[in-house]
């Protein structure tokens, strides 16, 4: 038996919105596929052939003897999938799709897909796997209990390594540390594909995922601002550098996968000690990829009505910067305390807080949010085209201005911030790529 894995394409900012190209002086980042793919390969049985393709790289509707296709994909990614799970069940395959829209809409895929797993995948697949076999699939495969973490192997990563080319040669690859989240924050749907429950890997196995990506010559990013919680979460974010540090120059495992950024957000730096933020720096991580518009701090810093807010994120900010780490910094423009003097405001914070390096994203109502139902049941959403859902485009009715000077104002805060000389001129030549 085989199965193939597709990770379909999706439209990226300067896609949505060509006119980025103009105005934007960096390299376009290109990340590798989520770990979805990887953490599944690596429980299918040994029995199985796996085959993979990338639909960003090369177009995934071409022939295959594989028995079945999977699919895995968030919401910008679903209306091509559901185009190739129609192209690969005319010539007589199976689709089934997973991931974070999947779990959210299951319903959305039902006359598209043979069966639609939700929430974490390892266990369902394996049932999948067997009702495959059987030639008895079922419609909906969900996870019956939270998978325990302490017994997973680690990603198949090498499935993306070895289809590299001169198209794929991504900037990073996700290292991940712990799944599920208690918070429950407006706009994340983790909690919803995850559980709410933080559960936490162990640091053997994230070591050996950092080993994995040090001996193939590539570089890791921690995505999971998750991560930095006080408490248990920290201290194990703790035991992370120290190891890291400790493994330098250790021939019995090899080289360790440096960091090229991690996940954070303004609260967890306040409430971080500096000597955790020391040892990110010593353990070699430059970089943080600071998320915007999820906390109290940065929903509410740029309204204009809360000067606290503000100052506790210029605080953030400065506290990163002392401990020699870059504020990569991720800013949302969109939710209903914004109106037609945030942009200027966010514009004039990025300036004087010393940020070198920024992303701009529209406020985006993701299925299997708290945003998502409220705004849906508001009569809110304008429009279920998924591709249109990748933070570049306006999709649901502002409350405090229209659609079209949303986006307006996106567009303004990506000129205007990259218009300015020396953001990015003394950045480190590999941190010059962009999300967008």
């Amino acid at each position: 038996m085989k199965v193939l894995f597709v990770y379909p394409r999706f439209r990226r900012h300067a896609e949505s919105n060509p006119e980025l190209l103009d105005f934007v002086p960096m390299n376009e980042y290109l990340g590798s596929p989520s770990l979805g793919i990887a953490a599944i390969a690596a429980v299918t049985p040994a029995h199985w052939q796996v085959e993979y393709r990338d639909d960003r790289i090369e177009p995934a509707d071409r022939e295959t003897d594989a028995d079945l296709v999977a699919f895995s994909f968030f919401t910008p990614a679903a209306s091509r999938a559901i185009e190739l799970a129609g192209y690969f069940r005319a010539s007589g395959k199976k689709v089934v799709a997973g991931g974070i829209f999947p779990s959210a809409l299951p319903d959305e895929l039902t006359a598209s897909f043979d069966a639609v797993v939700v929430g974490e995948g390892e266990d369902s697949w394996r049932r999948l796997l067997a009702d495959c076999e059987a030639g008895a699939l079922r419609p909906r495969y969900r996870a019956e209990h939270p998978v325990s973490l302490e017994a997973l192997p680690p990603p198949r990563v090498s499935l993306y390594i070895d289809k590299e080319n001169d198209r794929f040669q991504p900037d990073d690859y996700p290292v991940q540390t712990s799944r599920g989240c208690a918070l429950g924050c407006h706009a994340c749907a983790l909690p919803t594909s995850m559980g709410t429950r933080q559960r936490h890997l162990p640091l053997d196995h994230i070591v050996a995922q950092l080993a994995a990506l040090g001996r193939a010559g590539k570089r890791a990013c921690l995505t999971e601002d998750t991560g930095w919680f006080p408490g248990n979460a920290a201290h194990r974010l703790r035991d992370l550098f120290d190891r890291m540090v400790e493994l330098r120059g250790d021939d019995s495992v090899g080289p360790i996968a440096p960091i090229s950024y991690i996940g954070i957000s303004l609260p967890m730096i306040l409430h971080s000690p500096m000597s955790l933020l020391l040892k990110a720096r010593a353990a070699g991580v430059g970089m943080f990829y600071l998320v915007g518009g999820f906390d109290p701090i940065s929903m509410r810093a740029f309204t204009g009505k809360d000067p606290r807010a503000l100052a506790r994120a210029r605080d953030a900010i400065a506290k990163t910067l002392d401990a020699g780490i870059d504020p990569y910094t991720s800013f949302l423009i969109g939710l209903d305390d914004d109106d037609e003097g945030t942009a200027d405001r966010i514009l004039d914070f990025a300036a004087t807080s010393g940020i070198r390096k920024a992303e701009f994203a529209v406020f985006t109502p993701y299925p299997g949010t708290p945003s998502w139902h409220r705004l849906l049941a508001e009569g809110r959403i304008l429009s279920r085209d998924w591709s249109r859902y990748n933070d570049a485009n306006v999709v649901f009715r502002p409350a405090q201005m229209t659609p079209e000077r949303l986006h307006a104002d996106y567009l303004k805060l990506w000129r205007e911030f990259y218009s300015s000389k020396g953001h990015f001129a003394q950045l480190p030549q590999l941190d010059r790529t962009i999300q967008f």
